[in-house]
Order: structure tokens, then C-alpha cells, then sequence
């Protein structure tokens, strides 16, 4: 399939033998068509499926430039790529800048170029307008997840960048979610669409259940509900940043090992937060959609919703944190008496 035999070796570096369907057809395509539309659930592979093609593309000979953008909406996205492209062993650098981060420190990196530059499109866009790297060589772009920055209002910041980068002749467009109106200054023009977003009602493995709360204060039904999964860990989501941090420090207060996390924190907070749940330090992370996807955690076995999401897409992708590929998994949704008829309605 790849024209470089070194491609293989990517994959025993990062301890795959083969690729999935997904990454297979959309490595295909990426590598033959200018304009490429992947849609596929969150958990799917979807970096490996547009990196592996990638790398196949860049050229040795001009190393020392950019040739590769990546935009991401959040700078967990951004990390996670980064660290896959490091691990694939390539002998091309990566960098990744997003805000938070030093500026400084960015400048410094990218004076020696990267073959493939991550990053939000805010401080992206602040790099290209401080002229720190040269956009002669990007002939590739990439927007991950970019339903995503849709969402968060990142056009101005997109449309931007996308105006400076005048060699473009690859863009690649990757979501978890369909039925997404492609704005028209991505000059994304009838795109090879690869959809592997699976029905709803072909998600066999996701088992739900509901947990009825006879109190408006949810705490106590979510405190049993953890003492019956038998000290496995879970995702607990709710709506509000000031709600995680409440439920967070009672259920610590109630002895169980909980950490908090959402956009108001700073990084370093953030990725502690994470680090601690990774490592067992804490069995439950109480967050906002924010972890909803772009995180690299472990697969779940339970996510539960304190509560539900104002959209149906962050519902979904809520849930795509447990029963991913051939898993099984369990969504709990805690529920007042009075909201019991009313989730059941919407949720059937």
C-alpha cells in the first residue's frame, strides 16, 4: 500500500500490526485526492489514518520548512497528535503551539522548523501574523476535529491562516460528527467523503442505564452509584465548570479519590488533573464536554452523565469514552423523578 517501506516500521513502533478499515481507505484516499472529508467515531484511529499518509508525502529535501499544518481546536488535541508523531519514530520534526504555552519558548522551536507544525488556530494565526515560520512549503493541511473549532468560533482565526497558506494543494477535513455545513473559505470543493460514523442503534456494546434521584442535589445518588462500580474508574460529566469543582471536592470529602477538569483551569493544572487519572492516583474525573473527546485516556468502562449534555453530538461523544471498537461499556445517567420522562423521551 505505502511507497515508503520505512511506513511499516511505523507501525511496529507504535505496537500496531495492521490498520483498520477506517485508516486504511482513508490513507488511501489522502495520499490520491486533493480534497478528503473523514468522518469517523471518536476512539476510530483517526489520527494514525491521516499521519501514516502524511509522512508518506513529505519530502526529505526540504526538511528544514513547514510542510505540514495541523490545526486543532484544543491543545490536549494538539499534545495527543504530537505524541503519536513522536512515537512513529520518523526521522521529520514536529512541533506543537497552542495558548498557554510560551511564546517565547514556540519562537525558539520553530526557528529551526518542523516538516509538521500542530496547533490552535488562535495562536497559529498569531505566528504566521509575527512571521515566526514561512508557509512557502505547507502544501498539506489538516483541521482536526474541526467541527469542533466550528463550535468554539474559531472562522476568523481559520479563514486567516488558510488565506496565507497559497500552496495548499492537500486538505484534509477529520470529525467525529456528520452533517457539518463545510465553510466555503476552507476552499474545501466537492471532497472524497469517507463516512464511518456507525447508526446509532449499531452500537451493540453500549450498554445504558438509568439512576433515579429522589433529591434535586444529584450527590448522593452519584455517591452510591460509584460505590457500586467496585472501585473501577469512570467520567463523570456535568454541564458547569463551578459544578465539577463542587462535586469533585464532596465526593473527596466522602473518601472517594476524585479530580476536576475544565477550560477555566490552566494547563499545568490541567495536566495534572489528567496525569493523576491516568496513573490511578484518582479513579474519577469530574469534567465538562471538554473531555468529551481529543484526550488521550484510558478506554472506560462506565461514563456517567450528572448531567445531560444541551446537545444530542456531545451526548454521543460523551459516550464514545467507553465502549470504543470491539469494547463494552456502561453510560449511566443520573435523573431526577421529575426529568425520568423527559430523558426518556429524548434519549430513546
Amino acid at each position: 500500500m505505502y511507497k515508503n517501506p520505512h511506513s511499516n516500521n511505523l507501525l511496529l513502533n507504535l505496537g500496531i500490526e495492521s490498520l483498520n478499515e477506517m485508516q486504511e481507505t482513508a490513507a488511501d484516499a489522502i495520499l490520491n485526492d486533493a480534497n478528503v472529508l473523514l468522518l469517523s467515531p471518536t476512539g476510530s484511529g483517526k489520527t494514525l489514518a491521516f499521519l501514516l499518509p502524511i509522512y508518506e508525502m513529505l519530502n526529505e529535501d526540504i526538511n528544514t520548512r513547514v510542510q505540514c499544518l495541523i490545526l486543532v481546536p484544543s491543545r490536549e488535541l494538539g499534545l495527543q497528535i504530537e505524541q503519536v508523531w513522536k512515537k512513529m519514530g520518523t526521522n521529520y520534526k514536529v512541533n506543537v503551539c497552542y495558548g498557554g504555552h510560551s511564546i517565547e519558548t514556540e519562537i525558539k522551536n520553530l526557528s529551526n522548523p518542523p516538516a509538521v507544525l500542530i496547533g490552535t488556530p488562535g495562536r497559529i494565526m498569531d505566528h504566521i501574523d509575527r512571521g515566526t515560520f514561512k508557509t512557502d512549503y505547507i502544501e498539506t493541511l489538516v483541521l482536526d476535529e474541526f467541527d469542533k473549532s466550528l463550535q468554539l468560533g474559531f472562522h476568523e482565526q481559520m479563514s486567516f491562516i488558510i488565506s496565507r497558506l497559497t500552496k495548499l494543494n492537500k486538505r484534509i477535513l477529520v470529525s467525529a460528527t456528520s452533517d457539518i455545513e463545510i465553510p466555503k473559505y476552507t476552499r474545501v470543493v466537492n471532497p472524497t467523503v469517507l463516512d464511518f460514523i456507525p447508526h446509532q442503534e449499531e452500537n451493540t456494546n453500549l450498554d445504558m442505564k438509568m439512576v433515579v434521584s429522589k433529591e434535586k442535589d444529584k450527590i448522593n445518588s452519584l455517591f452510591n452509584l460509584i460505590c457500586s462500580l467496585k472501585s473501577e474508574s469512570a467520567i463523570i460529566f456535568c454541564n458547569h465548570r463551578d459544578a465539577a469543582e463542587r462535586i469533585s471536592d464532596t465526593l473527596n470529602e466522602k473518601g472517594i479519590y476524585a479530580t476536576y477538569y475544565h477550560g477555566g483551569m490552566d494547563q499545568d493544572e490541567r495536566e495534572r488533573a489528567l496525569i493523576q487519572f491516568r496513573n490511578g492516583s484518582v479513579s474519577y474525573l469530574v469534567t465538562t464536554d471538554l473531555a468529551a473527546r481529543g484526550l488521550d485516556i484510558p478506554e472506560m468502562k462506565h461514563v456517567i452523565h450528572y448531567h445531560l449534555p444541551s446537545k444530542e453530538d456531545e451526548f454521543t461523544h460523551r459516550n464514545g469514552r467507553t465502549a470504543r471498537m470491539l469494547a463494552s461499556g456502561t453510560a449511566y445517567i443520573i435523573a431526577h423523578e421529575s426529568e425520568k420522562k423527559w430523558i426518556i423521551s429524548t434519549t430513546a
